[in-house]
């Protein structure tokens, strides 16, 4: 029993999502002794719902180097869908032994663990594990109430500095997939700026409620078409940081510019057409969060007042002729 409160104890320290589902399943591990043990996670926005599994004793990295398309869609696994929407164990037909449990945060259906053991597991056993898991499910629900904006479920600003760092403490920098010519380069993070092109005037034509609905919309298509391991905060008003992984800067102008243009083609009720404007910048190995966010914030300004509309990184401020503000020594004031 100590053993089993201290792991609650732990599972419960972390403020990292990926952190706390491994020490879920560790816990889980221990307390049982499965033969399998696997947590399948729900990512993505509707309808393009997917799976994410993350299995014990596998490489924890190891799923999410896929990317989203490879991921199996929601409707592939109907058990594991119906355990969710069911939000009820459910013991699988000629396999006695492996129990589906859902994972809510809240009242919301977040995932499913699988357990699949030599025997099936008796009452008690089902009623600790539902338990444990509930627990975990409150523990998230708190995690997102501390960690997101209200408004549009994106991470906030105030937990900006704690990803960045520990991104970029974290990382391990991985090669590009083996069918693609540049498999020596690495991955490198980087930080974008996104702010909407004449806001106020939304607001003072159609309104705060409107404002709201417009950028409540757009962080769904935020969501829709950045990676699902693209991170994604709302710093206030109507703008937003990206913080994300590519080998060169022409993949993230690509994956910017196609938000930039999916934004624009899309119909927002009563407001109609909406533009943004994006500016971007390398995140270096010596960077505070300030100061990545600065090189992003003057690359905005120069997509701001050349026109709006665009995206703009470091290759376009060099040829613009743009020159980089020294870095600041002495204080550190982060957010």
């Amino acid at each position: 029993m100590p053993s089993l409160v201290d792991h609650l104890v732990e599972l419960t320290r972390f403020r990292d999502r990926d952190q706390a589902d491994g020490l879920l399943l560790e816990t889980l591990a221990g307390l049982l002794r499965p033969q399998f043990l696997a947590l399948h996670r729900c990512v993505g926005e509707p309808p393009d719902v997917r799976w994410l599994t993350r299995v014990h004793g596998a490489t924890p990295q190891g799923a999410r180097r896929r990317s989203f398309e490879q991921l199996p869609p929601l409707d592939s696994r109907p058990e594991w869908r119906d355990c969710v929407l069911g939000q009820q164990p459910v013991a699988q037909p000629g396999t006695p032994g492996r129990v589906l449990f859902p994972v809510l945060a809240g009242a919301q259906g977040t995932g499913v663990l699988e357990i699949g053991a030599a025997q099936p597991l008796g009452a008690e056993a089902q009623g600790t594990v539902a338990a444990i898991i509930q627990l975990y499910g409150n523990f998230l629900a708190l995690l997102d109430y501390g960690q997101r904006d209200a408004l549009t479920g994106l991470l906030n600003r105030k937990t900006f500095d704690e990803v960045f760092m520990s991104a970029m403490l974290g990382h391990e920098l991985q090669p590009v997939a083996a069918d693609d010519d540049r498999t020596r380069t690495q991955q490198r993070h980087w930080l974008a700026v996104l702010d909407v092109d004449h806001f106020k005037n939304i607001n003072d034509r159609f309104g705060h409620l409107i404002g709201d609905e417009v950028l409540l919309l757009l962080a769904r298509l935020m969501r829709t078409v950045l990676r699902f391991d693209d991170q994604i905060f709302r710093f206030g008003g109507e703008e937003f940081v990206v913080l994300l992984a590519a080998a060169h800067e022409a993949d993230v102008i690509a994956v910017l510019d196609r938000l930039r243009q999916q934004v624009r083609q899309f119909d927002f009720p009563q407001v109609g057409r909406v533009t943004v404007s994006i500016g971007f910048s390398d995140v270096r190995s010596a960077d505070i969060p300030t100061a990545a966010f600065d090189r992003a914030d003057r690359a905005l300004y120069h997509a701001k007042t050349s026109g709006r509309d665009r995206v703009v990184g470091p290759s376009a401020l060099a040829a613009a002729g743009v020159v980089e503000a020294p870095a600041h020594s002495g204080d550190v004031d982060l957010f």
